[in-house]
């Protein structure tokens, strides 16, 4: 039901900050919250990948909506990994609108903590962006294509990780902000929560 997720919110926001934590520049400033798109490159996932990533899927679904979307691994059974690339690079590019705020998943990427990634979702609040959506490529990587596009480019980790495990950090990271960050998130969240029907779910 809405008033327990808005009083739990409210009670949250209560709880003081670890010391190592750093609150993000949007604290205690409105920002409009904007759907988020997760796109990635694969095959189907593992029953167990499936039943964490959903569960992860439906707490987040309280605080915003999210869409998950699928790529198909090689769409044109291209022989030479470089066409792959750029044949999976299209096709993500072809779902991407021209006012999406793109976050590019690439080991390459800025290095950034938590509370970054909290700012990077105030920064797509605060542009007009219609949708934030977070691209997670194939075994080879983005392609030139979708680099350009992006926004900007974030790495999960250092090592090279599957797809599959990927997708589980940036969904727990995404909800954990919540908590972590709530003198941040509980502004960036308030807007999806007014979204919410009877039943405590999104239309």
């Amino acid at each position: 039901m809405v008033p327990s997720l808005s009083a739990s919110f409210r009670a949250s926001s209560s709880v003081p900050l670890p010391l190592s934590a750093r609150c993000c520049k949007y604290a205690g400033q409105s920002v409009r919250a904007v759907p988020i798109r997760i796109l990635w490159v694969g095959k189907k996932r593992s029953r167990g990948v499936q039943l964490l990533f959903d569960e992860y899927i439906e707490k987040l679904k309280r605080y915003c909506n999210v869409e998950d979307v699928q790529i198909r691994s090689n769409p044109k059974n291209a022989r030479d990994w470089r066409a792959q690339v750029d044949d999976e690079d299209n096709a993500m590019a072809n779902l991407i609108r021209s006012d999406d705020w793109v976050v590019v998943l690439d080991e390459r990427g800025q290095d950034i903590r938590s509370e970054q990634m909290a700012e990077l979702l105030g920064d797509a609040g605060n542009t007009g962006a219609s949708r934030l959506s977070f691209c997670i490529g194939g075994p080879y990587g983005h392609g030139q294509k979708l680099q350009e596009r992006a926004n900007i480019s974030i790495k999960l980790s250092s090592m090279v990780l599957n797809h599959q495990i990927a997708l589980l950090v940036l969904v727990e990271q995404l909800y954990s902000l919540k908590p972590s960050n709530v003198r941040c998130f509980e502004t960036l969240f308030a807007a999806s929560l007014e979204n919410l029907g009877p039943s405590g779910a999104l239309p």
